[in-house]
């Protein structure tokens, strides 16, 4: 779903870009890419536009600033919490100025785990649900909000101790995969490599339980889902 919200927050969000930083590209949801520069921001205007449409509280504008090729700068903000999170690479990760870590559970039985349904790219829905029904009988808890941005917002603040999902978009995950990082957690893709952003498939957590959460998906992977 795509609705004028969108459409009005990346227009927006893109000329204020624009007038600060004429010279930089652009690649956002709605418009696609835009300009060539070494400097790219990555724009998502409303993760979570179903939950958005559905009067659900869950979505919000994410934005990641990439400088040759490397993550240097992120953005989540959730409106309905007046949450925003944000990373520098070096520098931390923070919420509302309170600097983030990932949470400090070892054990995968008493993680809580979130993910997220394919939604466009069904080929990968069967290797997908057999990885879920694994995560589900080893874990505390699996739980599926609905944008991804703020599930891997949520994994860098510890609420989520890891974090999978297969089929995203690079402005679904560049932000949050800085803040996990910066937050002092792993991102990788489902086969551990960093081939994240360009195969979309992602596995994130703190040291302990992304490490566990890949022995348990890499049984079930596909040669669609090893990056």
């Amino acid at each position: 779903y795509v609705s004028e919200v969108d459409r009005a927050a990346e227009r927006t969000i893109v000329e204020t870009l624009l007038q600060a930083y004429p010279t930089h590209a652009i690649l956002a949801e709605e418009g696609g890419a835009q300009g060539e520069s070494e400097y790219l921001w990555i724009i998502d205007p409303l993760d979570g536009t179903t939950n958005f449409l559905h009067g659900v509280p869950q979505y919000a504008v994410s934005i990641a600033l990439q400088h040759n090729g490397v993550l240097t700068q992120a953005v989540i903000y959730d409106p309905t919490k007046n949450d925003l999170f944000t990373a520098t690479r070096g520098r931390g990760a923070f919420l509302n100025d309170k600097r983030l870590r990932v949470s400090k559970r070892k054990e995968l039985a008493d993680s809580l785990i979130g993910t997220g349904f394919p939604y466009t790219r069904f080929e990968h829905m069967d290797a997908y649900l057999n990885i879920f029904k694994d995560v589900m009988q080893h874990t505390a808890g699996l739980r599926r909000p609905g944008a991804a941005s703020l599930d891997l917002a949520w994994t860098a603040a510890g609420r989520f101790d890891g974090f999978f999902e297969t089929g995203l978009k690079p402005w679904d995950l560049a932000a949050g995969a800085l803040l996990i990082s910066e937050a002092g957690g792993i991102v990788t893709d489902l086969a551990g490599n960093q081939n994240q952003l360009e195969s979309g498939h992602i596995c994130a957590g703190n040291p302990h339980i992304q490490e566990q959460l890949l022995k348990l998906i890499a049984p079930h992977l596909t040669d669609g889902l090893k990056g």
